[in-house]
């Protein structure tokens, strides 16, 4: 075991920034079947500000003070009972559960949600995927059922999980189109999308039709115009807003919403593409383990294209 002191990021009350605190804490012991990880970078997500300000409702007042925080990237340290898949010194990636928060220099994480880092990627690029391109990933294929040579139309291509799930569906053969804001289309078209909506200028409506799948990213009226939009059978999937089951029915498509799961399994499917060049993450910037109240102000309000990532270690 390290004889280092872990520092994290903690909210101490649901509101704005002034509540994360960067708090010295004790060391976690991994218990069966987990890793104690120190942790090099965290990616940033919505869900982060969302938990911060009280407005995810899974945290409750009762879990503070609470560590943000759900994407790893750094070095197996210790292992706990019948943790075999991986040894001191191997260098993975995970999105941990919610309750063993990432923006900490070391997270315990369960070996079924990690995998080994992609050789390709340096350790920001590997902190920034996890739960993003987890949520792409879950969205297109385990709950959208994508496949080779469907049409998928992609809500918000430009951020976390749009341009993950641009090139995740391109990579599996799909062809894809994807709504962005204008200052993000040339982005847009750099990750793969064959075709590209600027949504503040064109009614994606007008213009498409006849899609498999529709991956909501954005909720809203969004949403509710994209029944139009998708062919008889084919799905829409949400990660903010259950569709309306009356409107899946009278589409003769299928309408759900979902929160990403934990996937080790999955990680190492993503990692392939990644290490075999057909996925990229894209960072935008990145903020040291100090400014966490700062770079989550940097993403909730400036909405860049990509990711935003700590530097922990």
């Amino acid at each position: 075991m390290p004889v280092e002191i872990r520092r994290a990021v903690r909210i101490v009350a649901f509101g704005g920034p002034q509540v994360m605190r960067l708090e010295t804490l004790p060391l976690p012991t991994p218990g069966p079947g987990q890793l104690l990880v120190r942790n090099r970078a965290a990616g940033l997500n919505p869900v982060d500000y969302k938990i911060r300000a009280g407005h995810f409702p899974v945290i409750k007042p009762e879990q503070l003070p609470y560590v943000l925080g759900r994407d790893v990237a750094g070095e197996v340290v210790a292992c706990g009972p019948s943790a075999q898949r991986f040894k001191p010194g191997d260098l993975v990636y995970a999105m941990p559960g919610l309750e063993r928060g990432a923006y900490s220099n070391y997270v315990l994480v369960k070996e079924t949600e990690a995998a080994a880092k992609p050789v390709s990627l340096d350790d920001v690029a590997a902190g920034a995927t996890p739960l993003a391109a987890l949520t792409a990933w879950q969205g297109l294929f385990r709950h959208g059922g994508l496949k080779a040579g469907q049409r998928a139309l992609i809500h918000g291509g430009s951020g976390g999980v749009g341009h993950f799930a641009i090139q995740l569906a391109k990579a599996k053969g799909a062809r894809v189109i994807t709504t962005v804001s204008g200052r993000n289309v040339e982005f847009a078209r750099e990750l793969g999308a064959d075709e590209v909506i600027d949504y503040k200028s064109q009614r994606f409506e007008d213009d498409i039709a006849e899609v498999d799948l529709v991956l909501d990213l954005i909720g809203g009226e969004t949403q509710e115009r994209s029944w139009s939009v998708l062919k008889r059978g084919g799905a829409l999937v949400s990660t903010l807003k259950p569709p309306s089951q009356e409107k899946a029915a009278e589409h003769g498509a299928r309408g759900l919403v979902f929160m990403t799961a934990e996937s080790g399994a999955e990680l190492a499917e993503i990692g392939s593409l990644i290490d075999a060049g057909q996925v990229k993450p894209v960072v935008v910037r990145t903020f040291l383990l100090a400014q966490a109240a700062e770079a989550l102000g940097y993403l909730e309000h400036e909405r860049p294209a990509g990711k935003v990532v700590l530097v922990v270690d």
